[in-house]
Order: C-alpha cells, then sequence, then structure tokens
C-alpha cells in the first residue's frame, strides 16, 4: 500500500466509495448535497483527489456504459484503500487530532460502524473519551494564565473551547453509552 498522506478529503472519498461504487459526478452530487460539502464539491478538489488515490491503488475507476449516450467512469475501493480507511478509523485519537483536527474524528467516527463494525466505533469513542480526559488539565491551566494576560474577548473565546471540548466530551461519553446499552448491534 503507498503510504503516502491522504488528506481528509480523501478519505472522505474512500468511505463514500466504501458504501457504494460512484463516479466523480454522483461523488459531487453527494459534498454538494450533505455536510460533506465542507470538504469540498469542487470539480477542481473531488477529480484530482479521485486521480491521487487511483495512482495510490486506493481505489480502481472502471468504465461503464450508461444509459445515455455517455460512459461512465465508476470507482470503486480497492483491497489496499480498504484497509487504508479501516487503519485512519482505527488509529487512537491524538492531542494533536483534537487541536487541529476534531471533524475529521467526527468523520472517521461516522464511517467507522459500516467500515469496521460497532466494536470499531466504541473503541474509537473510547479512545476520544481518553484524549479529552488526558487534554483537560492542560486547557484548563493554559485557561487560568490566559485569563490574566488577554482581553476579555480572548479569554471568553477560549472559554467558548473549552465548553465545546466538554460538550464533546459529555457526547462521547453517551454514545459510549448508547453502543453499550444496544449490545446485540455490537459486532
Amino acid at each position: 500500500m503507498n503510504t503516502a498522506k491522504i488528506p481528509s478529503l480523501g478519505y472522505a472519498i474512500l468511505g463514500l466509495l466504501h458504501g457504494k461504487p460512484s463516479s466523480g459526478y454522483d461523488l459531487r452530487k453527494i459534498f454538494a448535497s450533505t455536510s460533506l460539502g465542507t470538504y469540498s464539491d469542487s470539480p477542481g478538489a473531488i477529480y484530482p483527489a479521485l486521480q491521487r488515490l487511483e495512482r495510490q491503488g486506493l481505489i480502481r475507476g472502471t468504465i461503464e456504459e450508461s444509459s445515455g449516450l455517455r460512459r461512465r467512469q465508476i470507482f470503486r475501493l480497492t483491497r489496499e484503500g480498504l484497509a487504508a480507511l479501516k487503519h485512519w478509523i482505527t488509529r487512537p485519537v491524538t492531542r494533536d487530532d483534537l487541536e487541529h483536527s476534531t471533524p475529521e474524528i467526527m468523520l472517521r467516527f461516522a464511517f467507522s460502524e459500516g467500515t469496521a463494525g460497532a466494536a470499531a466505533s466504541v473503541a474509537l469513542l473510547e479512545s476520544l473519551e481518553s484524549a479529552l480526559q488526558a487534554h483537560f488539565p492542560a486547557l484548563k491551566k493554559e485557561y487560568e494564565g490566559l485569563k490574566s494576560v488577554a482581553p476579555r474577548s480572548g479569554w471568553l473565546a477560549f472559554d467558548c473551547g473549552i465548553r465545546q471540548t466538554e460538550c464533546l466530551l459529555r457526547w462521547t461519553r453517551h454514545a459510549i453509552r448508547t453502543y453499550r446499552h444496544h449490545k446485540g448491534g455490537m459486532s
């Protein structure tokens, strides 16, 4: 497997293709009509991302005839692509993830059960809970130091971040309880 870095858009594409082989146009429609649009619905981003993923051997495109006069290229996940997607989903949550890519953690979680099973979803949630708990003392310490040197707007903005982190921790615990309550659905 090619180990070149895959950006969030690439993983979003891999996750979508795991669910259903699709053309670039089909993927653009999904990105344009859902919250995945934050990753981009631009042809200038989607098509180059598909080409990179294909060069890396993570997806394979095949030309298929359609009902009209046009032929479409349908992309499917390769075995290597599925392995890369599962690896991304199941890797532990790091402090860097918390500080720089919380939306990507949620993207990983969104694809986790369908790709790697409910047990992988719970493991990701437990990793997130652990990372959040470990991160809180540093946030609180930084906040206390900030209050004495930053303007009110600065420390209030930081306070907003702390409250969002607390909310994410509460949601994470709720999600873990939900999975445990519905153990029959775990695989």
